[in-house]
């Protein structure tokens, strides 16, 4: 993963370096063009469109035309502009950022756990699960609205039967290669966001200097009285103007792989104005026709300019949606990671990118998903009904959170907190409320998602935290075990055996049992806890904790942050350094496995437990999570009530 900009440039760097430095950010900037900015940059295919066309939209009347480019104008401006750019990027979870990198940070390791610690963890939990209800959207949305252009093209509705079957056919390919990884792809991500953007920029520019009077949005006395003239009917399109900041929350998941520097650079120098200039181009074009509602964007363009656009539309919004699907890839491992999600299979599609993955199950699952939304919606202006509730709801959770951070860590007054928290407030739960209306018209979708990811990333937390408490009920303590082995030596044979434990005090039921029933013990006996951090990465000095006790037992406890993989081959790599030289073929792993037998009147609702014990049967084994070769490994069962 690409360190943080501010982690690679040096304070008091020479001058020498300074263009070497200025390399850096170009290229950073490049990236963060094609993966940071895909979302919110391919916005403008359809929010204006969204706002005077179709259900819930305003007459394209003058006044309502220049109010509604005003909302979007200040929207960009304090949503993104002054809310991400400027205050939430600065909450760095040692190089990291995301929903679930921001709830670590109101629950720091070691911090006891409070009635109101427990909420604003939650809290972060509801807003990572509406990420995932909105995260197909995206891909839905952005492709069937592009390839809607071929209507425009044509002049006709031949293309219209087909529009479904070619975006259903975009996202099949799309999904099947992303087994193949973005390494090859994403070096043109960049040099096509260019294009995109300057392309978007210059369209707008055209329609600005035929009606300059749209230039006028820019008072924000017009957004004023835009909601003055239209009442409830222009609060409700708040929800198609909500549209050109859903990206918001991408630029805060992004930050651990370019750093703060390469995102506002990209933002403020070209990202922002030519969202702009196409959208004051697209309420100027309006203004002289408003005929042209019913898709302002390729109708900006000329006759002879649309099929290009429609191929570099289809472009952009492949590399929005694919950023997007990489965002739901990281945010899971992140999930798996602190505890939240069951382990599934993580591939690794690059070797100099740790943040290139590719996990299976999400990605058969978002292709689903994405297709049912095709198919039932059609077109990209019912699809919108569904889009936003998610993502504006997790925005009030971000605000939240943040003002959290904002007090706590970088030591703000509860007073500046409360008062930036209220301003911003008015903003999101004004989205979140005119998204709200939406629900009927399939807004509903990714709120029902959301509660049942929800539902499955508490169960399995809950049940592991139960799960855990549970098997340390009759663990023995190691000294205790220890003295009995002294005075009843058992057989030792040659090897070395690894018992795979989450407590770091007592003896395994695993090792146990398998003395029990075996009369023999390895010559050498480690007992290795994997423990998983709630920061993203752990010092190599810290990583490795070795403890001697006795009779040739070790302790030996392996630390990892939630964005680091974890593998054996690399825990062995870390203890020849320490001056274990382990070798895998003379090596005997055991696990205890727990066989989970549902009960009611626990500490557990009986469906929860029963959930959470289908969830552990279908989980990825920890042996091939942690790489272990299968014919290494020794399972005992163990049945857990619960």
């Amino acid at each position: 993963m690409v360190k943080p900009l501010e982690e690679q440039l040096e304070p008091g760097a020479s001058e020498k370096e300074e263009p070497r430095q200025f390399s850096k950010l170009l290229m950073l900037s490049l990236g963060a063009l094609g993966v940071v900015y895909g979302d919110i940059g391919t916005s403008p295919l359809y929010a204006v469109k969204v706002c005077f066309f179709g259900e819930g939209s305003i007459a394209p009347q003058p006044a309502n035309i220049i109010g509604v480019v005003s909302l979007i104008f200040w929207s960009l401006i304090i949503v993104i502009s002054i809310k991400y750019m400027t205050y939430v990027l600065n909450a760095d979870n040692r190089g990291e950022g995301g929903i679930l990198a921001l709830t670590s940070l109101v629950h720091p390791e070691g911090r006891i756990v409070t009635f109101n610690r427990w909420l604003l963890v939650n809290i972060g939990l509801v807003g990572a699960a509406l990420l995932y209800g909105g995260v197909n959207i995206t891909p839905a949305i952005s492709v069937l609205s592009s390839v809607e252009g071929l209507e425009v093209a044509t002049h006709s509705h031949l293309f219209a039967p087909y529009i479904v079957y070619i975006t259903i056919g975009i996202l099949i390919l799309l999904f099947t290669f992303q087994s193949q990884g973005t390494k090859v792809v994403g070096s043109a991500f960049g040099p096509v966001m260019i294009v995109w953007f300057l392309t978007i920029g210059a369209l707008g520019v055209s329609g600005i200097v035929r009606r300059p009077e749209i230039l006028a949005a820019v008072n924000p006395a017009h957004a004023i009285r835009f909601f003055l003239l239209n009442g409830w009917a222009g609060f409700l399109v708040l929800g198609g103007v909500f549209l050109v900041v859903t990206g918001g929350e991408a630029l805060y998941a992004d930050r651990g792989h370019f750093g703060t520097t390469p995102i506002r650079a990209a933002w403020f120098c070209l990202v922002l104005p030519a969202l702009l200039l196409n959208y004051f181009g697209q309420g100027a074009l309006l203004l002289r026709n408003p005929a042209t509602s019913q898709n302002p964007f390729y109708l900006l363009a000329p006759s002879w300019g649309i099929y290009p656009l429609v191929v570099l539309a289809t472009a952009a919004t492949i590399i929005a949606s694919q950023a997007v699907i990489s965002g739901a890839f990281s945010l899971s491992r992140q999930a798996m990671q602190l505890g939240y999600c069951p382990r599934m299979d993580v591939e690794h599609t690059s070797e100099e990118e740790i943040g290139q993955i590719y996990v299976s199950t999400i990605n058969w699952t978002l292709l689903v998903s994405t297709i049912g939304l095709v198919i039932g919606f059609q077109r990209s202006t019912n699809l919108a009904g569904a889009y936003g509730v998610a993502v504006s709801a997790t925005m009030v959770v971000t605000t939240l959170l943040i003002g959290v951070v904002a007090h706590e860590l970088w030591g703000w007054r509860k007073t500046t907190v409360a008062a930036v928290a209220a301003l911003l407030l008015i903003v999101d739960l004004s989205f979140f409320g005119a998204n709200l209306t939406k629900i009927p018209h399939g807004g509903w979708f990714p709120i029902v998602l959301a509660i049942l990811v929800y539902t499955l990333m508490s169960t399995w937390n809950r049940g592991k935290m139960l799960l855990e408490t549970r098997s340390t009920e009759n663990l023995i303590p190691v000294e205790q075990y220890l003295e009995g082995l002294r005075e009843d030596p058992p057989q030792r044979v040659p090897g070395t055996s690894i018992y795979l434990t989450g407590n770091e005090t007592g003896v395994p039921q695993a090792l146990q049992y398998q003395l029990e029933h075996n009369k023999v013990l390895h010559e050498r006996v480690i007992l290795l806890t994997v423990i998983t951090e709630n920061f993203p990465r752990v010092w190599a000095s810290r990583r490795l904790e070795i403890k001697e006790l006795g009779e040739s037992f070790f302790r030996i406890i392996s630390r990892h942050g939630f964005v680091e993989d974890i593998n054996m081959s690399m825990i062995f790599e870390s203890l020849k350094k320490e001056g274990f030289d382990l070798v895998m073929e003379d090596t005997s792993f055991f696990l205890g496995r727990e066989n989970i037998v549902p009960i009611k009147g626990f500490k557990m609702n009986f469906w929860r437990a029963r959930l959470f014990s289908f969830m552990a049967r279908n989980a990825m084994p920890i042996t091939e999570f942690l790489n272990i070769p299968p014919e290494r490994v020794i399972e005992l069962g163990v049945f857990v009530e619960l």
